[in-house]
């Protein structure tokens, strides 16, 4: 396979389907959102973006609120605001994990997710998980295969990439980056996680003032 941007070649990953370049990552088919582009990957006949979301606005232009300090991160959860943050408020960590978003912003009726893509929801998550197979190696199927310590990476046979972008407490420290990824679904409380020392992805509900990663699948029909 070659991308017509960059002319790179590579071979496609053998369960996955990429249409996006995972070289420069432009698209290979048209994958553009409100000025950001988005890598993707199609799993099961349904089209996953392959990175983290990174967006700072809702589907209507809205701005989603960016909290750093500890004590307004509290209070947003408290008062069931939406907020977003960088890990560590560090903007180099969104270039490479995207945002940490709380469950307000995931299900705020404005729409999280660009036009024409939807938050992952937990039944399209269980159905990710199904379709590799083995719930005992799906994260290590998932993972990417760089960035994890202490020999956490994955082997990424999807394309999926996913990284241990850490989380945001409800009380507002940052912990475990590099060690865990966690992905909010579209269905209030739940998320996926995936930890530096297992092959496996776990399902888990949890407090809505939490930040963690987001993923998005395109829109069916």
């Amino acid at each position: 396979m070659n991308c017509k941007h960059c002319k790179a070649e590579w071979t496609p990953p053998a369960n996955g389907s990429l249409t996006s370049c995972p070289f420069c990552h432009k698209p290979l088919n048209e994958v553009s959102e409100v000025g950001e582009l988005y890598p993707s990957v199609k799993i099961n006949n349904l089209v996953w973006m392959a990175e983290n979301l990174n967006l700072s606005h809702f589907r209507n232009g809205e701005p989603i609120p960016e909290i750093q300090s500890n004590e307004e991160w509290l209070q947003a959860g408290e008062q069931g605001k939406p907020a977003w943050c960088y890990y560590d408020n560090d903007p180099e960590n969104g270039k490479k994990y995207g945002k940490l978003y709380n469950c307000f912003a995931v299900n705020d009726p404005r729409s999280l997710a660009p036009e024409g893509w939807h938050v992952g929801s937990d039944k399209e998550w269980n159905e990710l998980t199904f379709f590799i197979g083995s719930p005992w190696v799906v994260g290590r199927n998932l993972k990417s295969k760089t960035g994890w310590d202490y020999d956490g990476n994955g082997i990424d046979d999807f394309g999926f990439g996913g990284l241990p972008g850490g989380y945001r407490l409800p009380s507002g420290e940052f912990n475990f980056v590099r060690c865990e990824g966690r992905w909010w679904s579209s269905t209030k409380l739940w998320h996926r996680v995936m930890y530096v020392e297992d092959d496996e992805i776990f399902r888990h509900n949890n407090h809505p003032g939490y930040g963690f990663s987001v993923r998005c699948l395109r829109d069916i029909g």
